[in-house]
C-alpha cells in the first residue's frame, strides 16, 4: 500500500491542476477540502469539477420538470464548497424555503441558477456567472449540457429510469445508461481533463453519481488519453441496493466496465479508508443494510490499481447521529499529495 505524505500547500511554480470528477455530497466534500488548500496556496492550485446532472428529485427535480434546466442542485453544492467565504452569501444560496405556495423546498441558490438560465439561454453560462457572484476558487463544469436521464439495468433484466427511482431500488445494478445516449460534454471540461496533473473520480453515489460522467460521449477517453494521474476515492460505507456487499475492487470494476474500450488508463490509484469505522453510528447504518466497504488489496492488484490508504474518516462521524463521512481536511491533503506525484509523474 501506498504511503501518504501530507504537505500543507503545493510546492510547483506553475499550479497543479486537479480535475474532479462526480456529484452528490461526495464532491462537495472533497472540493471544501481542496478550498483550504487553494486560499493557503495564493493561486498555486487550479481546481475544476465536472459534476454529475442526472438529478430528477426534490427541489431540482421539480425546476427540471418546471422550467426545463438542468437540475441545479450538485453544482450549487459544488459552488458554495469552493466560495471564497462559506458566510452570508454561501448560506444564502444554501437557504431553502420552509413554507410558500410554490416556494416551499426550493432553495434560493436553485432558484438563482434556474434564473440564470433563462437569462443567459445557456445553463452552462449560468454556471459560471454564478460562480462569480459567490467568488469560487475555480471552476465548475456540468457533465454535460443535454437534458439527460439515467436508466438502470438490473439483475434480473427489469429497466428502470430517473436517479431517485434507481437510488432507491434494492436490487443489484448490473449497468447504467444515459438517454438520450452519448450525450456532448462541455469543451472545457474537456480541456481541463487534458492539461490536469490529477484526475480524480468520487467519492459519492456509484452509479448516480460517478459513473454517468463517464457515460457522457468522449470523457471517458479523454480521461484515459490524459498524461494527468488518476484515482479514484473509494467510498467509505455501501449503499444499499446500489453497492449492498461490494468490495473496493466491484466498485472498481463497475467503473472499468462503463467506460468500455478506455478502461485502459481510467484509474492508476484507489484511495482507500484505513480507519475501522464503529459505534452507534456504524450500527444505525447497518440496521440500513450498509457496511463499510472492504478493501481487498489482492483484487485491487490484479486489476492493476495502486492502493493509497489513509484515516479519511470525519471525527464526529463516531457519534451517534452522525453520518459517516470523509474528513474534508484529509481527504483534501491526500489529493493534494497525489496532484504533486502526478506533476513529477508528466515531467519524467
Amino acid at each position: 500500500m501506498l504511503k501518504i505524505r501530507v504537505n500543507s500547500a503545493p510546492t510547483s511554480v506553475q499550479p497543479l491542476k486537479i480535475v474532479s470528477i462526480g456529484g452528490g455530497n461526495g464532491l462537495s466534500t472533497l472540493l471544501r477540502g481542496l478550498k483550504r488548500y487553494a486560499k493557503a496556496s495564493a493561486g498555486a492550485l487550479d481546481i475544476a469539477a465536472i459534476v454529475t446532472v442526472t438529478d430528477d428529485g426534490g427541489s431540482s427535480g421539480r425546476l427540471r420538470r418546471d422550467f426545463d434546466v438542468l437540475p441545479p442542485g450538485d453544482i450549487r453544492n459544488c459552488m458554495v464548497a469552493l466560495s471564497e467565504d462559506e458566510a452570508l452569501l454561501s448560506r444564502l444560496f444554501q437557504y431553502r424555503f420552509s413554507n410558500g405556495r410554490g416556494l416551499k423546498g426550493h432553495s434560493f441558490g436553485n432558484l438563482f441558477l434556474t434564473a440564470m438560465t433563462h437569462l443567459t439561454g445557456d445553463f452552462g453560462q449560468a454556471v459560471k456567472l454564478s460562480s462569480e457572484v459567490l467568488a469560487v476558487r475555480g471552476r465548475i463544469y456540468p457533465g454535460t449540457s443535454a437534458n439527460v436521464v439515467l436508466e438502470a439495468t438490473l439483475a434480473d433484466g427489469k429497466k428502470i429510469t430517473g436517479e431517485t427511482r434507481i437510488s432507491r431500488s434494492r436490487s443489484r445494478i448490473e449497468r447504467i445508461a444515459l438517454r438520450p445516449s452519448r450525450p456532448k460534454p462541455l469543451a472545457g471540461a474537456l480541456k481541463a481533463i487534458a492539461e490536469a496533473d490529477l484526475i480524480t473520480l468520487g467519492p459519492g453515489s456509484l452509479f448516480t453519481s460517478v459513473i454517468p460522467n463517464l457515460l457522457v460521449d468522449g470523457v471517458a477517453a479523454a480521461i484515459a488519453r490524459s498524461p494527468a494521474l488518476k484515482a479514484y476515492i473509494v467510498n467509505l460505507m455501501s449503499q444499499p441496493g446500489e453497492t449492498t456487499n461490494f468490495r473496493a475492487s466491484d466498485h472498481l470494476a463497475a467503473l472499468l466496465g462503463h467506460a468500455g474500450r478506455s478502461r485502459r488508463g481510467l484509474i492508476d490509484v484507489c484511495v482507500v479508508n484505513t480507519r475501522a469505522i464503529g459505534g452507534p453510528a456504524l450500527d444505525r447504518y447497518q440496521r440500513q443494510a450498509a457496511r463499510p466497504v472492504e478493501t481487498d488489496f489482492d483484487n485491487l492488484a490484479r486489476m492493476g490499481a495502486k492502493v493509497l490508504g489513509a484515516d479519511l474518516v470525519r471525527a464526529s462521524a463516531v457519534q451517534p447521529k452522525a453520518k459517516i463521512r470523509h474528513d474534508p481536511t484529509v481527504l483534501g491533503a491526500v489529493v493534494l499529495e497525489l496532484a504533486q506525484q502526478g506533476r513529477c509523474l508528466k515531467r519524467e
